[in-house]
Order: structure tokens, then C-alpha cells, then sequence
């Protein structure tokens, strides 16, 4: 079994590497390849233009794909459309692929439709599934596969969209075409066709038991009598409005199911205090809110490695839960899986729930890692039981809330608890003050300037940018403690509220001796007001050794079609201006 993976960037490249793909595979049997298609791009139009291509140069090869919030390969994060060829070099390696459209047929007949091909097809000993994202639960769909042949595998995931909060998703396949309401199943088997499927986590338990006294479905109405949201907003402090469901993310309900241990994310907070899960919880369920543990996840996926490894794969599927993502933050989303690198060429995507069936019984999971290793034929004997090496654990804090929580279930640390969440704040302003000055950071002030440009309709606002004049000669001749001492001074000046005569504003050191002023509903007269009142307090401050100095300003209003770039470049040319029109002046643009 041999994987080739394709960016997808134009038609006319994609055709070029197809047939360059054509000519170079052993074999030119079509049903001996398999190709599957990770896109972030829900569109119709860009997918069927890509299937027509994929279909005018193997008219014959099975196919399908789904839209995810973010695809890998080989346990990277991918571009926005990826295809995956497997090729299968044993004779008798079968691939079936099925779509059934979740709208129009009831979740009972499809389940009973799985199962009579199953039947029909003894060769089958694994079923990958995708399905868009469903409206109500998966609990039915998952036990209508109850009795499906218990030697067979399944495993897959939920379609999904970048926005992970968005309910938009879509499969399709060269069977069922295009489709927002789909389920997909590719059919795997052979008599020298072994697959293998795992779940981690890593998310560990945190305080004590829930029982669920009151549930309807989906809907977790009670926990131990009390409404079920009141525990988030006990514990975690999370409140009850649009951003439940990014604040819950990393406090998945964990509880066991069906034999195995189960993370199901609530999805919202309603009215009337219930939450809507991602699948139902039954009532008596023992629950108990969970937490990602960095550490627990490192050493996790370590374990799993080896095994994976002793079973010696030719490719690994992986799928993965977008909350994953988010847990690593975006500048790491595959940090957990890259340990498998090495094992095997691997394809994937982040998902909005994950598949697996465990002690004979389908589960959907949340926040889980699901690979699947595939394999034709016998093991190569190459297993080297240390090879697989997890990386340094990157420093990844909990939430602010888990101390809360602590402090709310056990009385003992309350102590604990106030140190904790003082030193969670302490660290909180570091990562966006500026260490000698106290105002904001760089990248903070550029982050309020940027989101008051995305929230800007009708009201104005302006930015001041601010250059001391010929600092450098203040370092050079008195030294770098009196060059502190004169950065200190004036950005003291910047946090007077008297001097600036408003009690709105934010103030950024920019770099060096550059700072950067956000003046939120003021107008560019009163704006330049301001940016004269600052000259003047800072010309007639005086410095031990340095004596008196100036600064050169530049003030610009944000207009309508302005981005973060084209104002900060506005205000940095008034500043230049000013700067080389004479200094210790103030400049509007």
C-alpha cells in the first residue's frame, strides 16, 4: 500500500500531476486506487471542477471527500485542499465506497442498509465514515450499528468548517456527489488487509462526580438536581451568552459509555439553564468536568506510538477534533501527533467529532484523537521498540478558571487557589505590558487599534504615534539608565489622564523610543489637541543629565475603508514628516 498526497492550487497543475501520477504508478487497474479529499473550502463550484478533472484521467478510481477545519499530512497542517492517492498493490484488496442522504432517509434504514452490504460483502473487515455535521444526535445512528459483523472496524470523523462554532459542513464522493446533509462510507477488505484504531485523549478528570438527574437527548437539563449550566458558571465561572461554547472547549464532559471513556463538549448554553451537548447523555450517567493536560497528552501519544509502531502500518488516517487544535494554539496544531511522523506516511483532518468503535459498540467522541493504521500484507519485521520519540513538552498554562474551580470544591486550598490566580493574572499582563514602561505592548496596542477597525461603523476614532527626538545622542553621551529614565518620563505622560484631558484611551510603546497612542470617538481636531498638549508637557520636562527634550508627532483619524496596515503607515508618514520638517512638532495626515 503506497500514499501519494497532492496540493490542490490550480486545475491545470492538478491535471499535470495526475497524469504525471498515472504514468508513473505499477499498475493501471483504477479500482486499485483510492483517492480522498480534504478541503477547507465548502464551496461547490472549486470541489467539482476537482472531481470532473480527477474523473478525466481515472474515470474508473473511487473517490470522496468532506470540508474539515484544517488538513494534514504527515502529521503537519496542510494546505486548504489536499488529495490523497492510495494505491493498493494486493490483488485482492477491495474498496467499496457508499453515500446516503441523511435527509430524505431515515437514520434506521441507512444503519440497516450498512449492515445488508456488510453481509452481502464478507470481504469487508473495515469501514471508514464521514458525515456532515448532524442536526440532532449521532446516538441513533451510532446503535443502529450494533450489529454490524463484530470483526469489523470503524472509525472516522465528522465533517467541519474552519469556523469551529459554524454548523456548515459537506461530504461528497463520485457515488452520491455534493452533499450538506451526507454520510459517507468507504468499505476496506481483503485477506491480506489488517487495520488498527485508537483513540487518545489526555484530558484528565478534575473534582468531583456529577450525577445526571434530568436530560432530554441532547439536552443536559439537570446535574445532582441543580440546572447543568449553573455548575459551569459555579466552577469555571463561564457565563451563560455567545461565547459559551469557545469558553467550555477545554472542559469537556467526561464520563464512560458503551465500555469505554467518552468527552462529550457542550455546544450551548440555553435559556433556561440547560446545555446543549454534542450527542446525548443518558439520565444516571456519572459525569465530571475535564481538563487538557499537556503533560498526559505527551506521554499518551508516546504509548500510542509504540503500539501503533509493533503493528508496522503502511499509512495512518488521522483524525483529529478542532478543539485539539485550539488547545495547541495556532502556531502548534499538530504539536501532539508529530512524534508519528516516522512511523508511516499519514493523512488526515481536524474534525468536528470523531468515530470509533470499541468493545463491539460505534462512538462518537469529542476532543479525540482517532488514527487508524492500515497495512497490506505481513509486517516488514523493521519494529524498533524506542524510535518513536514524543517532543519537549511546550509550556501550555490552564485556564484562569481552573483555579476557581478548585477553590469552589475544596475549601482547604483556598489559599492555593488566590496564589494561583494571582499569578495567572501577574503572567497575563506580562504577555501584553511593556516591562519598563507599564503601557501596552506592541503587539497588544496593535491588537485594540486592529479590533476597533473591525468594529467601526459610524463612530471615529484616532491613533497618535510619538518619536523622541534624537534619543540616540541620549544614549551615547549619558548612557542607557538616563535614556530608561527619559522613556519612563514620557510614558508616564502618556497614562496622565490629565494631561491627555480624556479618560479613554490606550497607550502602546511601539518599539525603541516609538510610541503608539488609540484614542477611541475623538475626532481629528480634538485628537491633535491632545497630541500638542503631550509636546508641550514633555518639552518642559527636565532630566538630571539630559536636561530637556523633544518629540515629534504624527496624528491620523481612521477612515472608513482603512486596514491596520494603511493606518499605521498614515501615522508613521505624519510622523516622518514632522520628524524632517524640523522636529518637536505635531503633523496630521
Amino acid at each position: 500500500m503506497k500514499q501519494f498526497q497532492i496540493t490542490y492550487t490550480n486545475a491545470d497543475t492538478f491535471l499535470k500531476e495526475l497524469l504525471t501520477l498515472k504514468e508513473r504508478s505499477e499498475t493501471n487497474k483504477e479500482t486499485n486506487f483510492l483517492f480522498q479529499i480534504y478541503s477547507t473550502i465548502l464551496e461547490e463550484e472549486p470541489i467539482h471542477i476537482l472531481c470532473q478533472i480527477l474523473e478525466q484521467v481515472f474515470p474508473d478510481a473511487p473517490y470522496m471527500g468532506c470540508s474539515t477545519s484544517g488538513n494534514i499530512t504527515d502529521c503537519q497542517l496542510a494546505s486548504e485542499i489536499v488529495i490523497i492517492c492510495t494505491i493498493f498493490e494486493n490483488a485482492d484488496t477491495k474498496v467499496k465506497i457508499l453515500q446516503y442522504d441523511t435527509d430524505s432517509s431515515p437514520v434506521t434504514e441507512i444503519t440497516k442498509s450498512i449492515i445488508e452490504e456488510t453481509r452481502q460483502n464478507q470481504w469487508v473487515n473495515a469501514i471508514e465514515l464521514y458525515c456532515t455535521i448532524p442536526e440532532n444526535s449521532t446516538t441513533q445512528f451510532c446503535a443502529g450499528l450494533t450489529d454490524i459483523r463484530p470483526d469489523i472496524k470503524i472509525f472516522g470523523g465528522i465533517s467541519c468548517s474552519e469556523d469551529i462554532t459554524s454548523s456548515d459542513s459537506i461530504v461528497f464522493s463520485k457515488n452520491g456527489g455534493y452533499a450538506v446533509k451526507s454520510v459517507v462510507l468507504i468499505l476496506y477488505g481483503g485477506e491480506q488487509f489488517y487495520v488498527e484504531a485508537i483513540k487518545i485523549t489526555g484530558w484528565k478528570p478534575l473534582g468531583r462526580n456529577f450525577h445526571v438527574t434530568k436530560s432530554n437527548g441532547r439536552i443536559l437539563q439537570e446535574l445532582d438536581g441543580i440546572p447543568a449550566y449553573k455548575v459551569y458558571q459555579k466552577y469555571l465561572k463561564i457565563q451563560n451568552d455567545e461565547h459559551f461554547f469557545y469558553h467550555t472547549l477545554e472542559f469537556p464532559m467526561f464520563y464512560e459509555h458503551n465500555g469505554t471513556t467518552i468527552l462529550r463538549v457542550p455546544v450551548a448554553s440555553n435559556p433556561d439553564n440547560s446545555i446543549t451537548m454534542s450527542s446525548d447523555i443518558e439520565v444516571n450517567s456519572i459525569v465530571r468536568i475535564s481538563y487538557g493536560d499537556p503533560a498526559t497528552i505527551i506521554d499518551s501519544i508516546k504509548t500510542a506510538g509504540l503500539e501503533i509502531q509493533k503493528f508496522q502500518p503502511d499509512i495512518l488516517h488521522i483524525f483529529s477534533c478542532a478543539a485539539r487544535r485550539t488547545f495547541w494554539t495556532s502556531e502548534e496544531p499538530t504539536y501532539e501527533i508529530e512524534p508519528l511522523k516516522e512511523i508511516a506516511p499519514s493523512s488526515g483532518f481536524f474534525s468536528h467529532g470523531e468515530f470509533l468503535r470499541t468493545k463491539e459498540k460505534l462512538n462518537q467522541h469529542n476532543v479525540t484523537l482517532v488514527i487508524a493504521a492500515m497495512r497490506e500484507g505481513n509486517k516488514k519485521n523493521t519494529y524498533h521498540k524506542n524510535s518513536v520519540q514524543a517532543k519537549s513538552l511546550t509550556k501550555i498554562p490552564l485556564a484562569s478558571r481552573l483555579a476557581n474551580f478548585i477553590s469552589a470544591t475544596s475549601l482547604e486550598l483556598e489559599e492555593t487557589n488566590q496564589k494561583l490566580a494571582k499569578m495567572n493574572e501577574q503572567l497575563k499582563q506580562t504577555s501584553i505590558t511593556d516591562g519598563l514602561t507599564g503601557l501596552y505592548n506592541r503587539k497588544e496596542i496593535q491588537s485594540r487599534i486592529g479590533e476597533r477597525l473591525h468594529c467601526m461603523k459610524d463612530d471615529i476614532f484616532c491613533v497618535i504615534m510619538l518619536d523622541i527626538d534624537n534619543f540616540k545622542q541620549v544614549n551615547d553621551t549619558y548612557g542607557h539608565q538616563e535614556g530608561d529614565n527619559v522613556i519612563i518620563a514620557l510614558a508616564k505622560i502618556l497614562q496622565d489622564n490629565h494631561v491627555l484631558g480624556t479618560q479613554s484611551f490606550s497607550a502602546g510603546r511601539w518599539g525603541g523610543e516609538e510610541f503608539m497612542l488609540l484614542l477611541p470617538d475623538c475626532g481629528i481636531d480634538h485628537a491633535q489637541t491632545i497630541a500638542e498638549h503631550i509636546r508641550q508637557c514633555f518639552a518642559n520636562t527636565t532630566y538630571q543629565q539630559a536636561q530637556n527634550l523633544t518629540v515629534s508627532i504624527g496624528v491620523s483619524q481612521a477612515r472608513e475603508h482603512d486596514t491596520l496596515d494603511s493606518l499605521c503607515v498614515r501615522v508613521d508618514e505624519a510622523l516622518y514628516d514632522a520628524k524632517q520638517s524640523g522636529k518637536n512638532k505635531v503633523v496630521v495626515r
